[in-house]
């Protein structure tokens, strides 16, 4: 995993100027259509459809990830989708596609945009002391998304400053191309330039807004097994944070745009309570399994409930590894923990995961191994055991361990992922066919997953599949906001001599779905740098 150097990527304050440029573009927008960009704010403005929802949310996404703010990791990927999944299927709106996502960032925040895209901060996580928490904040985002207050609130923005946000954006992608000592200090003139004019743009939510999602997001916890008093719990917390800062700037940025009173922390736990006393005229998911009379979406295993959160510690570890500015600093960070207490299973499970990205995998190997012994079978684990035999030499008793994995966890894509990883490392024909094998069949539901598509394109180019290699790798352009650098891969794929009836198709396919965004950020001024130099 590559590590950017933090001062290279603008604060997540700067959120809004993304978000601008995901309203402002459309991927659907061509011009062989020449449709006008929807009347976002003004009173003849139309609402959104769905499919263009999903675009500019998908547009967000991609944009973030090309500025290096998303934390991409396949084990905790599928922690949080299945989060965010689980809560999803019991919100008020079981049939809205939802997309989540981490982010790098350690402030405290988390957000939701168009087309059901939550956005999850390193910080928010570390911050919660169990998965009911994070679960909290991530159903009240979803509240908000079901409720339409999202979509009302883009509705509202002023159309006119657009432009203005696009050049920003220009203005931060060329002085990040820039090789002066002044590119830092532009993108940062950038950024606060573009605070100043977005202050109207934030996505601001109204009192009854904020009411009404807390409300829906503590009866979606209930329905999913969560505990109904996480979100009083943790909003007690964050405001216990607010009371120790003596100046706005130390402020949690989720505080900012979800102000937490002491009112709003008393209605929430009045709220948990008369769930749990069955006096809102609802019964949780853990009263209603094998009642008759309750649909049976409700009717979950008893057990169910208590099982949940049991990957949490792992999952908040490998993020405060991941979300370090280096794996050097993440060992520093747990010899500080160690210093001020004993470290508990999943904090040495995260030193572990350390050593190993700094280069120690023979040190990992020991730890790894120390903490299954008392935790038999844990993927977690045993994941991070398998990379480190796989660094240390220990290619064998890898191997075994990855087989055996994938035998007990047919389909997982984190196990897949990372053993088509660690196989890709060996750079032999024999590893790239045994990648490319494991990793596809899994194109159907990954995807639209950068990370897949560039461990597929390597492992396609290992195993001596130029074509597949070329397709995955523009893919990945594509998908971390870059689709000019798409579309030239897919061109001079295109040009090879050695291309099938079926591969020239795909190319195809994919260079006329790309082409439309390309044109229209060259229409609004924005291009890709790196290709102009």
């Amino acid at each position: 995993m590559a590590y950017p150097r933090a001062h290279m990527r603008p604060s997540l304050a700067a959120l809004p100027l993304t978000l601008a440029l995901a309203l402002a573009l459309s991927p659907g927008l061509g011009a062989q259509e020449r449709r006008a960009l929807p009347d976002i704010g003004s009173s003849a403005g139309s609402v959104l459809s769905p499919a263009e929802q999903a675009e500019y949310g998908a547009m967000t996404l991609s944009q973030l990830r090309n500025y290096d703010y998303v934390l991409q990791d396949p084990l905790l990927a599928n922690w949080l989708q299945s989060l965010g999944q689980r809560l999803g299927a019991s919100s008020d709106d079981p049939r809205q596609r939802f997309t989540f996502f981490l982010l790098r960032d350690r402030q405290i925040n988390a957000f939701a945009t168009l087309g059901g895209y939550i956005g999850v901060n390193a910080g928010l996580v570390l911050a919660a002391d169990n998965e009911d928490e994070v679960a909290a904040v991530v159903s009240h985002e979803i509240a908000h998304v079901t409720q339409e207050h999202v979509l009302r609130a883009v509705e509202a923005a002023q159309r006119d400053q657009v432009p203005v946000l696009l050049a920003m954006l220009g203005a931060i992608a060329l002085a990040q191309g820039s090789s002066s000592n002044s590119a830092d200090d532009a993108v940062m003139a950038a950024v606060v330039g573009a605070q100043g004019l977005m202050v109207q743009r934030q996505i601001d939510y109204t009192r009854s807004n904020e009411a009404e999602a807390d409300r829906i997001g503590i009866r979606t916890l209930a329905r999913s097994g969560y505990d109904p008093a996480a979100m009083a719990g943790f909003f007690e917390q964050l405001q216990s944070v607010v009371r120790s800062t003596d100046t706005r700037e130390s402020t949690p940025d989720y505080l900012k745009t979800h102000p937490v009173t002491t009112t709003r922390i008393s209605e929430a736990r009045d709220r948990a309570r008369q769930i749990e006393g069955g006096s809102a005229g609802f019964v949780p998911a853990s009263r209603a399994a094998g009642n008759p009379l309750l649909p049976p979406s409700l009717a979950i295993d008893p057990g169910a409930a208590a099982a949940h959160g049991n990957e949490f510690p792992w999952a908040r570890e490998r993020l405060r590894v991941l979300s370090a500015d280096t794996p050097a600093a993440a060992v520093r960070e747990y010899e500080r923990l160690a210093r001020a207490g004993t470290l508990d299973d999943a904090q040495r499970y995260g030193l572990a995961v350390a050593h190993y990205l700094d280069g120690q995998a023979a040190r990992a190997v020991d730890q790894l191994e120390a903490l299954l012994a008392g935790h038999r079978r844990e993927p977690w684990l045993e994941l991070a055991l398998a990379q480190s035999q796989a660094r240390a030499g220990q290619r064998d008793a890898a191997d075994a361990r990855f087989e055996g994995l994938l035998a007990r966890m047919p389909g997982s894509r984190a196990v897949a992922l990372t053993y088509a990883a660690t196989l890709n490392e060996r750079n032999t024909l024999e590893a790239g066919q045994r990648a490319q094998a494991l990793l596809r069949p899994l194109l159907g539901s990954a995807g639209d997953d950068p990370l897949f598509q560039l461990t597929f394109a390597r492992a396609s180019e290992i195993a001596g599949d130029p074509v597949r290699a070329g397709e995955a790798y523009a893919e990945a352009e594509y998908l971390n906001g870059r689709p000019e650098r798409a579309l030239v891969q897919l061109g001079i794929l295109k040009k090879r001599d050695d291309l099938d009836y079926y591969a020239r198709a795909r190319i195809d396919a994919r260079i006329a779905a790309i082409t439309p965004t390309v044109l229209e950020l060259r229409r609004q001024g924005i291009r890709d740098e790196d290709l102009e130099r």
